[in-house]
């Protein structure tokens, strides 16, 4: 096999011991760039992501399980790529076993509470003993440091905390959550971006490190990249609704049939607007000539151009916009957003098939965003049942004759 045909982390093996979203998502990636990853789930339990609607079975999509081989959606996005084994790392007799998965390993993924590992003997400070070029990344709600106090870290409560909620809306509306779990994929990603940089280090130097990403910190620094507070102190309202004030035209406005994204935001991109509205006397308006007149008063202008955008459909106006080189869109469904012929011959989404039934349903999940010349990422593979590859790993992997298995199992450690 040639290094094209390869993801670039081939030559990565990936102790995977999350749940829920933010840890899975960091895994998938990893797997979906070339890493063997090991999934580690709770035997009879797994990971609870297992039992999330909507289900994926014979018949298509449902809400609710109607067959045992109907699977999870979330299962068929976040696991994909995955070698999935059973260990119960509440069992004394799952420490030796640990150790041997984080001697074949380069990484070890986790987002327990903060001290969990700790707790169970099996934290950094035991992996550096065994491996001492392990890198472990934890992904918490507030970081490892976090007082015990902190609170749970869903997405939801991680959005109120981060200010992003107050950032979108009208000024008088009510906050407003992000409609994806942003909280968590933005750690997911910040995840990814320290473990790899980690195995960079230590394969220079021989060391492994401890990578710490807080969910809190990831999408509050994502928040603090905008100057909320300085427009503030300004007289600029920080929730301006549809509209980027700063950038004044650039937001969303309803045309007759939908809506519409225009992003007129240099002085040249906005008199062609005008032009295209049939409002040429814009073009010498002293509010509206320059961008910073523009921000001033961009609530007059949204006026106007909204009342252009409503007496027309969305293919008209894109299409009269884009002829003059001014950036517009139409606003689509997610529906139709990830049918986008590019992004699905680019692989940045994917069709989710059924493991056993294949292509039941019309379904897409996450693909990988990123193209290289010299690789070839993917997550074809589809993902494991629980414990599928426990024999794949214990006995080829680690090594461990029938016996050893037989009594791991007996004994309830795997």
């Amino acid at each position: 096999m040639d290094n094209h045909s390869q993801g670039p982390l081939h030559d990565v093996t990936v102790v995977d011991l999350t749940v829920a979203l933010a840890g899975p998502v960091a895994t998938l990636l990893l797997a979906g760039l070339g890493a063997r990853v090991i999934k580690v789930e709770q035997p009879n339990a797994g990971d609870p992501c297992r039992n999330n609607a909507p289900y994926l079975g014979r018949g298509g999509v449902k809400l609710t399980r109607e067959a045992k081989d109907d699977i999870s959606l979330s299962v068929l996005n976040r696991l994909r790529n995955k070698l999935g084994i059973t260990l119960n790392l509440k069992h004394p007799g799952s420490r030796a076993v640990f150790a041997d998965l984080v001697r074949k390993a380069d990484l070890v993924v986790e987002n327990f509470s903060p001290g969990t590992l700790d707790r169970l003997g099996i934290g950094y400070p035991f992996g550096r003993e065994i491996n001492p070029r392990i890198v472990y990344c934890s992904i918490s709600g507030f970081g490892s440091d976090a007082p015990p106090d902190s609170g749970k870290a869903l997405d939801t409560v991680i959005q109120a905390l981060s200010g992003i909620m107050y950032v979108s809306g009208e000024t008088d509306d009510p906050p407003a959550r992000v409609g994806i779990t942003i909280a968590d994929l933005t750690a997911a990603q910040f995840g990814v971006i320290g473990a790899l940089s980690a195995l960079h280090q230590a394969r220079q130097s021989g060391q492994g490190q401890h990578v710490d990403v807080s969910m809190l910190g990831a999408l509050t620094a994502m928040v603090a990249s905008e100057n909320f507070e300085a427009l503030e102190r300004c007289g600029a309202p920080v929730r301006t609704g549809q509209t980027v004030q700063r950038l004044a035209p650039f937001g969303t406005h309803r045309a007759s049939d939908g809506y519409v994204a225009i992003c007129a935001y240099t002085d040249p991109f906005a008199h062609a607007l005008f032009l295209v509205m049939g409002r040429p006397d814009l073009c010498a308006d002293r509010r509206f000539m320059t961008r910073d007149q523009r921000v001033k008063n961009y609530r007059e202008l949204d006026v106007r151009i909204g009342e252009w955008t409503a007496a027309h459909p969305v293919s008209e106006i894109v299409s009269n916009l884009r002829a003059r080189g001014i950036p517009a869109a139409e606003v689509r469904h997610p529906a139709a957003a990830v049918r986008d012929p590019r992004v699905l011959a680019r692989g940045e989404t994917v069709p989710l098939t059924h493991p056993q039934y294949g292509a039941v349903d019309e379904i897409y999940g996450m693909g990988i965003p990123i193209r290289f010349s010299g690789a070839s990422p993917s997550l074809a593979g589809p993902p494991p049942e629980l414990g599928q590859h426990n024999e794949t790993v214990y006995r080829e992997i680690l090594g461990y004759g029938e016996e050893r298995i037989g009594k791991l199992r007996m004994e309830g450690v795997i």
